[in-house]
């Protein structure tokens, strides 16, 4: 089996935990899956851990994201790992969060994991994230500073959404130059319908909304020139690399922008087109 075919079989599909999801991937989904849920900076956690928990219940591998700027404190803190533990979640993925001023006394996604060192958190892998592509409130340098210093908290690291092949393959020459080697699941967006993602822009709240296409706004454009985006191609682009022990890309962590039954059409014929089952 090929590496690729091993990576396709076994991706990480990002939902949004809004109204339905929960039902698209019990019915399009395969139970054992790799599942990431995604926190809302308007509602908080709560959303997060629900859906999270119902799908770890139900026998997905389930990672929520935990967003530092949405964690008022210490007991917080807590009560969110006793949840996950309770729930049988044992992997977290650490952010920032878009949240523009902290609900409470942790600012960024290093005081978080800190913190969750400091309690001993018990979770078998923690992940971060990292930017291939200028972030739009952050400088390069800082985001590469900021992933350095994660680092030692981290299992491993996920890129944010990216197109471009060769970009991801420069980013990670350079952190691998700076020293970071965990290993990298490579961020990459699925087939996604404009209609789909204008409505899932107009449910997550205006304000919320707002952020969203403000911090993704080139890259959403992207998805709708023609020719502009096909994840095939980037899946290609990945692929000689995926065996390659220095750049240690371990897989795909696909935003499916809710698009569950798209996304995995599309990872079930990238799979027979390689000659492979599901």
């Amino acid at each position: 089996m090929c590496r690729l075919t091993e990576v396709l079989k076994d991706p990480r599909y990002e939902v949004i935990p809004l109204e339905g999801i929960e039902e698209q991937v019990f019915e399009y989904v395969p139970p054992g899956f790799r599942l990431t849920v995604t926190a809302s900076p308007s509602r908080g956690l709560g959303p997060t851990l629900e859906v999270a928990g119902r799908l770890s219940e139900a026998g997905y591998r389930v990672v929520p994201h935990l967003s530092a700027r949405l964690v008022a404190d210490e007991a917080h803190l807590k009560e969110i790992l006793h949840r996950m533990r309770e729930a049988g979640i044992r992997e977290a993925f650490v952010v920032a969060g878009d949240r523009d001023q902290p609900v409470g006394e942790f600012t960024g996604a290093r005081e978080l994991l800190e913190a969750m060192a400091a309690l001993d958190h018990g979770l078998e892998k923690v992940g971060i994230t990292g930017y291939p592509e200028s972030h739009p409130f952050i400088s390069d340098e800082a985001t590469i500073k900021a992933m350095y210093e994660k680092a030692p908290y981290a299992d491993y690291i996920v890129s944010q959404m990216c197109f471009d092949p060769g970009v991801i393959l420069g980013w990670i020459r350079r952190i691998r130059q700076r020293g970071v080697t965990l290993p990298v699941e490579v961020g990459m967006p699925g087939p996604v319908d404009r209609l789909k993602l204008l409505r899932i822009s107009a449910s997550i709240g205006l304000g919320e909304s707002a952020r969203f296409l403000r911090k993704h706004h080139n890259r959403l454009l992207r998805l709708f020139v023609p020719g502009g985006y096909e994840p095939g191609r980037l899946v290609e682009g990945i692929a000689p690399y995926l065996g390659d022990p220095w750049s240690d890309i371990r897989g795909f962590h696909i935003y499916t922008f809710n698009e569950v039954y798209k996304t995995e059409v599309w990872r079930r014929s990238e799979l027979e087109r390689l000659g492979a089952a599901a």
